[in-house]
Formats: structure tokens, sequence, C-alpha cells
């Protein structure tokens, strides 16, 4: 079997991060992804949202860098989350558990003239990694630069359902 989704879109809200009791990062947030077509004759436009969730560094440096309406590429595996609310409810939807991102908006012109100094800083910080995943894959993602970055998996007990 194979689970994997790509979306390009935008976020439709903050990312909301916050940290699990090993203290690992789990950041949420949505995309909204388009589709324009032609049905007789007249144009159309199909909006569809979809929630995302990021573990570990990826999260982090999503809160970093993203906001509402930032535009990014995701890769990732399609998950079902079901849940009773609190009228005693079944409820259930789709989410993408986010492997790998791409930050798509172009640099804000402040980014493009920090000092030297600070951009070795950064440079430094942000050296890549390797990591696997549970298929023994390294799973990265590109940050604002276009460098990889790794986005660590959760671990037993890091999801909190």
């Amino acid at each position: 079997m194979y689970n994997k989704i790509i979306l390009v879109g935008n976020l439709t809200r903050d990312i909301e991060l916050r940290y699990s009791q090993s203290g690992s990062a789990i950041a949420n947030a949505a995309i909204a992804t388009s589709r324009k077509f032609t049905s007789n004759g007249e144009k159309k436009e199909e909006v569809c949202f979809v929630d995302l969730t990021f573990f570990g560094r990826s999260g982090e440096i999503a809160n970093q860098y993203l906001k509402k309406g930032s535009k990014i590429l995701v890769e990732g595996r399609l998950n079902f989350d079901t849940w009773v609310d609190n009228t005693g409810a079944k409820k259930s939807k789709h989410s993408v558990i986010v492997e790998s991102m791409q930050m798509l908006d172009s640099k804000p012109a402040e980014q493009n003239q920090q000092p030297q100094q600070q951009q070795q800083n950064y440079q430094q910080q942000q050296a890549p990694q390797q990591s696997y995943n549970a298929g023994n894959v390294p799973t990265t993602y590109t940050d604002a630069n276009g460098r990889a970055v790794p986005a660590p998996q959760p671990q037993d007990g890091d999801i909190p359902f």
C-alpha cells in the first residue's frame, strides 16, 4: 500500500504550535487548494480545505516562517481522524501529516539585506542533518533559503490521540 499526498496552496490560518509531554513540537494549520475548470462553457473554481499537522523541528520552522496566506507545497500522508464531540456525536475528517514542505513565497526585502554575520549564523543553525522515517527513507523539507532541513517523525506517545 502507498499513502502519499502532495498539495500546493495557501495557509488559511496562522500556525498553532504546542509541545507534547516528551517535548516534541506539534504544529497545526490548514491549507486551501483550488482547481479551476470549465463546465458547460462556464468557468468555475473548486476550493478544498485540508488540515495539516507538522511534527518536530518542521513544526517549529513552520511556526517561525509561515503565517496565514503563506503559499506552500506540502508532501505527506493522508490521515483519517475520528473522535466523539461534546454532545456524544461521532465525528471524522481527513487531514495530512506533513513529511516535507517547501515555502513558495518570495523572501521579504528586509531578509535580503541581512548583515553577512547574521546570515552566516543562520546558515550554521540550519545545517541539514540526516533523518529517517519508519521506512528508513530520509524525510526533509526545504526552508526559505532553499536548504534541505530534516523533518523529524513523531515518536510513540507524541501523538495525543
